[in-house]
C-alpha cells in the first residue's frame, strides 16, 4: 500500500509540474522551489535546483514581467506564442526530473506523457486567449490571466498534498479540453477568415480606386 502511495504521488507531481508548466512556466518554478526550499515537500533529487536563489530569482522576474504582459490584448498572444518554444520543452524536463533516479526508459516515458500534458494544457490557455481578445469585454483577459495564476498555484498545491484528488480533476481537465480544442480551432479559423476578408476587401479597393484614376489620367489626355 505505501508502495502504491509512493506511485501516485510521483504521478501526481510529474503530471501536475508539465500540466502547470505549460500554464505558467514561472509560476510553477517559484511555487516548487519556495515550498522545497521551506521544508514543505522534498523535491526529487532532479529538481532541486528549483530551490537555487539565482533560479527563483530568475523565475520571479520572469514571473513579474508575464503578469503584465498576459493582460494585455495582443501582447498576450504574442507572448504564449514566444513560449510555445519555452514551455514545451520545460514540461518535458520538469515531468522526466519529477520522478527521480528510475529506470531510463521509465524516465522517458514520464518526459513524453509530460511534454504532451504540457503542450495540451499550453494549447488550450493560447488558444482561449486569443478568443477571448476578440471579446468585446475589456475586463476578461484580467480575469482569464489571474484564474489562470490561481490554478497553477491551487494545482501544483493539490498535486503535492491532495495527489489523488489533483490527478481525478486533471483527467476531467484532459476530457474538456479534447472538447474545446476543436471548438477552440474553429473560431481561430473564424477569426482569421474575418481578417482575410478585411485584407482582400481593402486590396480590391486599393485595385479599383488605382483603375480609376489611371481611367481619368487617359481620359485627359
Amino acid at each position: 500500500m505505501e508502495q502504491l502511495d509512493q506511485i501516485i504521488k510521483t504521478l501526481s507531481l510529474t503530471m501536475g509540474a508539465a500540466w502547470a508548466s505549460g500554464i505558467n512556466l514561472y509560476a510553477t518554478i517559484l511555487v516548487l522551489g519556495f515550498l522545497g526550499l521551506t521544508d514543505n515537500i522534498v523535491l526529487p533529487q532532479k529538481l532541486e535546483i528549483l530551490m537555487n536563489p539565482m533560479v527563483m530569482s530568475a523565475a520571479g522576474l520572469m514571473y513579474c514581467v508575464e503578469f503584465f504582459a498576459d493582460k494585455v490584448p495582443g501582447v498576450d498572444t504574442g507572448w504564449d506564442t514566444l513560449h510555445t518554444f519555452i514551455r514545451i520543452p520545460a514540461g518535458v524536463l520538469l515531468a522526466a526530473g519529477a520522478v527521480g533516479d528510475v529506470n531510463p526508459a521509465v524516465a522517458m516515458a514520464a518526459a513524453i506523457m509530460g511534454g504532451g500534458l504540457a503542450a495540451g494544457s499550453h494549447v488550450t490557455k493560447s488558444g482561449t486567449r486569443l478568443l477571448i481578445n476578440t471579446s468585446p469585454e475589456p475586463f476578461s483577459n484580467w480575469t482569464a490571466s489571474i484564474v489562470e495564476d490561481v490554478a497553477v498555484i491551487a494545482g501544483v498545491w493539490a498535486a503535492l498534498q491532495h495527489p489523488v484528488i489533483f490527478l481525478v480533476l486533471l483527467a476531467v481537465f484532459i476530457c474538456l479540453a479534447l472538447w474545446l480544442l476543436p471548438k477552440i480551432w474553429s473560431g481561430i479559423k473564424k477569426i482569421f477568415r474575418f481578417l482575410g476578408s478585411i485584407f482582400k476587401k481593402k486590396t480590391t479597393l486599393g485595385t479599383i480606386s488605382s483603375d480609376d484614376r489611371t481611367a481619368k489620367k487617359s481620359g485627359q489626355v
